[in-house]
């Protein structure tokens, strides 16, 4: 889960380029804008700010985003994160370069495959509110954010039941504002003349962003997204395993800067421009997430394995 939100944040400057006209004045001065984004977790041994330029001038700008020159600076940046605890200012951390090879043609208009990102491997201190500090060449780009502090989830508790409505339950984290609950059901499966595999089926629940503490769930969807989801293979066994349960919690930031590029995907509206970086522009925000294992109820199982016969799934095995 947290390679993937990771691998969005590496994608999210294609906003820029879509905001924008290709064609540009043949005669306007080049300018470069640094674009800053950082999504910090407490629960990460690694920070990471992805740094990129974005650009003004002559030509086509859907070409210039090819060419990794037109994004990266040639040159590296000082970045440094602060941290300020009981109104101590905390050892900085510094951060370096390194180059992913990881990005696949059509996951952005930028070039593919290698992506240059800052990262510094370190603990972050849940108390303690940072503060980003980038120079480039004299040029000061800043930005701050409280980290979104850590959270359990109380329900459910060993055992999860399709049997009827239910709900996910958790109590709220310091700093965080939206909250989204996934639950990922994880199965055997044996189909003839093939080996044992392990498979697992995600669920979306839904989002809180009133921060209730819990969402709600229908039971009989759980059952119906299987029918969905699931391939239909003659003679298949299946054995149901155990349920991870997942609350993902963004702070007030992250919170904002969604749900502007959400509000209106029409092509006539203008999504105004959200940033909280000073001397460029971006986002860094933090986020944190709960996580919990669960097994069906023997209930569960048995809708499972009699109301739906062509799924396969089998009693367990004493």
């Amino acid at each position: 889960m947290k390679k993937i939100l990771f691998g969005l944040l590496l994608i999210t400057g294609l906003t820029f380029v879509n905001s924008c006209t290709t064609d540009f004045d043949l005669y306007a001065d080049y300018k470069d804008i640094s674009v800053v984004y950082g999504l910090l977790d407490i629960s990460d041994d690694t920070s990471w700010i992805k740094i990129t330029k974005a650009f003004t001038g002559p030509g086509n700008a859907l070409l210039i985003a090819q060419n990794p020159d037109s994004s990266n600076y040639s040159y590296k940046l000082n970045v440094q994160l602060i941290g300020v605890k009981d109104g101590v200012e905390l050892a900085p951390i510094v951060f370096d370069t390194l180059t992913l090879h990881n990005k696949r043609p059509g996951d952005s208009t930028f070039y593919f495959p290698d992506q240059l990102v800052y990262y510094a491997k370190t603990d972050l201190d849940e108390e303690a509110k940072y503060s980003l500090k980038i120079n480039n060449k004299g040029n000061v780009i800043s930005s701050e954010t409280p980290l979104v502090g850590s959270f359990v989830i109380s329900r459910p508790n060993r055992f999860i039941s399709f049997t009827n409505d239910s709900k996910i339950e958790y109590n709220l984290a310091k700093n965080g504002k939206r909250y989204e609950s996934f639950l990922v059901f994880n199965y055997k499966e044996l189909a003839p003349g093939t080996d044992t595999v392990y498979k697992k089926m995600p669920w979306f629940i839904g989002i809180d962003k009133n921060n209730s503490g819990e969402e709600s769930y229908v039971g009989d969807d759980f059952y119906a997204k299987l029918e969905t989801e699931l391939d239909d293979i003659p003679g298949v066994k299946r054995w149901a395993g155990p349920v991870n349960v997942i609350v993902s919690c963004g702070s007030g930031i992250l919170n904002s800067y969604i749900e502007i590029n959400e509000a209106d995907n029409s092509l006539l509206t203008e999504v105004p421009l959200f940033t909280n970086i000073e001397g460029g522009t971006g986002i860094l925000a933090s986020r944190h997430s709960a996580f919990k294992d669960a097994l069906l109820t023997p209930k569960s199982i048995e809708i499972l394995v009699d109301d739906y016969p062509d799924l396969g799934f089998q009693r367990p095995t004493k």
